[in-house]
């Protein structure tokens, strides 16, 4: 069973092939739902190197980066294998 952990903000490496996709003005729209609702789906990450690579939820990591939080809910996952 997959568990949601809170994870350091500082601790989330972006992959460069996330970066090309942001799009500020979703990541505005989901910060106001964020503020309002809270965060209703977690980040998947997986451990790296010291560190936690994104898997998906670029927007929302942005969008709680643009809320000033230090932490978001995560499912720490494993990398897939071919």
């Amino acid at each position: 069973m997959l568990k949601t952990v809170a994870v350091s903000l500082e601790q989330i490496y972006v992959p460069s092939r996330f970066r090309h996709a942001l799009d500020q003005g979703k990541v505005d729209k989901l910060a106001r739902d964020i503020l309002e609702n809270g965060l209703k789906v977690p980040i998947h990450v997986r451990e790296g190197k010291g560190r936690y690579v994104l898997v998906e939820g670029l927007h929302r990591l942005e969008a709680a980066r643009a809320l000033g939080e230090e932490t978001i809910d995560s499912l720490i996952v494993r990398p897939h294998r071919a």
